[in-house]
């Protein structure tokens, strides 16, 4: 059974007039009345009674024109909704964002998409780095934004949006606010209130280890807005993307000798189809106008992709 033999056999059920169904469903009559005799073929008896002047539904018929109306109506919702998805008139976009970008920067960006293209649903995942990778190697995520100190799979499409020092944040009262930037060795035996998602720790760890840095750390949580008031309840610091402190009270210093950054991507899965929504999505995002670095560095600067691979 196909679907022209349905929409036909649907058309004609309505006007019981060949030629008139024919000019419905714009074919010749001939080829409607192939289309109809080759569907009682397939259904085992006449649909139609024809005689002169009098076109009317057989019982066989009648019992299949609720079900054939019904596939009708299903093959033109969906062909409805095809058309509209491709207009983003209705679709659904699903972006994966890592918790340490900047808050502030992807909730601006969304605000922009939508204005453009407010027939889109966007939903939001917040994850880690590698179940965010997982997730767009799988297909339950369409794009995703991500700052990793190692280098992404070859898999995924990356494109560079902005580039972010890490710094670090102080409660009101603390004695390095008075410094306008903070070297490294200066964080020794310092009290540290520990980002447990933070992905790149590790590798400026051992780097600050390898300069006989040590810090001591006192707290740890996956919630940013703990850490942050923990520091600003004087507990300790912390090391922090610079875009993404959000407390407006915490002194924010950049950190020297070394200096820390990373590249924020925009990735989808490469050589992978994608949906109109994305291919809007990334190019709103190619529009958008990402910061620059606020933090003036000092002395050296690890690039923490290239970090993993120099200490490790």
């Amino acid at each position: 059974m196909e679907m022209q033999q349905v929409r036909y056999f649907v058309a004609l059920a309505g006007t019981l007039n060949f030629t008139r169904a024919a000019e419905q469903c714009n074919v010749s009559q001939p080829a409607l009345t192939r289309a109809i005799q080759q569907l009682e073929h397939e259904l085992g008896g006449p649909l139609f009674h024809r005689e002169r002047g009098n076109t009317h539904l057989s019982e066989l018929g009648r019992m299949m024109l609720p079900y054939l109306q019904t596939v009708e109506e299903s093959c033109r919702a969906a062909r409805d909704q095809a058309k509209a998805v491709k207009k983003l008139e209705q679709a659904t976009l699903t972006i994966g964002t890592m918790c340490t970008i900047g808050p502030q920067l992807v909730s601006d960006l969304l605000v922009r998409f939508q204005a453009q293209h407010p027939g889109v649903e966007v939903r939001i995942i917040d994850t880690g780095a590698p179940q965010m990778i997982e997730l767009l190697e799988k297909g339950d995520l369409e794009v995703a934004i991500v700052g990793v100190p190692g280098e992404l799979p070859d898999t995924l499409h990356q494109l560079p949006i902005f580039e972010e020092r890490f710094v670090i944040v102080l409660p009101p009262n603390h004695r390095l606010v008075a410094h306008d930037f903070i070297r490294a060795a200066e964080l020794d035996k310092e009290p540290y209130v520990s980002r447990t998602n933070c992905e790149v720790f590790e590798p400026v760890r051992k780097e600050l280890f390898a300069r006989n840095i040590y810090l001591r750390q006192v707290f740890s949580s996956p919630r940013d807005d703990w850490v942050q008031g923990m520091i600003k309840a004087g507990l300790g610091l912390g090391f922090f993307p610079e875009f993404s402190v959000t407390d407006p009270d915490l002194a924010v210093r950049p950190l020297v000798e070394p200096s820390f950054t990373r590249t924020i991507y925009l990735t989808t899965v490469r050589g992978r189809p994608h949906s109109p929504s994305v291919g809007a999505f990334v190019q709103e995002a190619r529009r958008y106008p990402w910061p620059a670095s606020r933090m003036a560095g000092a002395g050296d600067t690890i690039t923490l992709r290239q970090q993993v691979m120099t200490v490790s």
